[in-house]
């Protein structure tokens, strides 16, 4: 089960009521039937080409004025509203939704919300069943996130956690094959695929996996790039890696 801590309120909204913006965002927002809109500014031309529920008041304002409710240079595109966090997965459900071939993303500890946003982009468009992270080391919603995530972020469950390292068990425990993505690894992605049940853990840049979760994947693995560079960025390896997983 997730917590929610009470956080201030602030003048571009909090972790409690956050604040999206930027038209995709805004629009998977209000085409999500679990989403409840608070509250909604738009400049007209804006407003024209969303589709706001007759529940949701829409202040009508100027683009400069929209840009004192979002942090400095958001592209809000004309367009903010603040919203409640949508209500808690649970793993187990989860889980027991999975079909026989199904792709699972785990995160530790990856914090930045860009990042977050972008694995959650491509989760969708890979078709994963969801993302797993721990509850104290991972992002809350917010407006940059739901911006990078383009809409994904009201279509890809994500399940908060509070102990990842058992979270893992419980997922072997559902039939999944856990792989560990590590740069020092010696096998490749593609050599320790297999089962059709995938859950593929990620770590944060720099640190990568915590040992105790590195000892919770049943084999550890590496994406097969040059020596050009030293690693990738968390959210494209999580894209290749889930092309990968998706097409084996």
């Amino acid at each position: 089960m997730s917590r929610r801590k009470k956080s201030h309120q602030s003048s571009h909204g909090s972790a409690n009521r956050p604040r999206f913006w930027g038209k995709h965002a805004v629009a998977a927002a209000l085409d999500n039937p679990d989403r409840k809109v608070l509250k909604a500014w738009a400049t007209r031309e804006a407003a024209g080409f969303m589709n706001f529920p007759p529940e949701v008041a829409v202040t009508f304002a100027e683009a400069a004025d929209l840009g004192r409710l979002v942090p400095s240079d958001a592209p809000h595109q004309g367009v903010v509203i603040e919203v409640e966090p949508l209500e808690d997965v649970w793993l187990g459900d989860l889980l027991s939704e999975a079909d026989d071939k199904a792709v699972l993303l785990v995160l530790d500890q990856v914090t930045d919300p860009q990042n977050v946003g972008a694995i959650l982009r491509s989760a969708a468009a890979f078709g994963a069943i969801g993302i797993v992270t721990q509850d104290r080391h991972a992002p809350p919603e917010s407006g940059a996130l739901a911006k990078a995530a383009s809409g994904a972020l009201e279509r890809v469950p994500w399940a908060r956690v509070v102990n990842l390292a058992r979270a893992l068990e419980e997922i072997a425990e559902a039939g999944f094959w856990r792989i560990g993505l590590a740069g020092e690894a010696r096998s490749t992605l593609g050599e320790a695929l297999g089962p059709q049940r995938v859950a593929l853990v990620l770590g944060a840049e720099g640190p990568g996996m915590r040992q105790n979760i590195r000892e919770h994947c049943d084999a550890l693995a590496k994406l097969p790039i040059s020596q050009a560079v030293e690693s990738l960025n968390v959210s494209n390896a999580a894209a290749i890696s889930l092309y990968a997983a998706t097409v084996a």
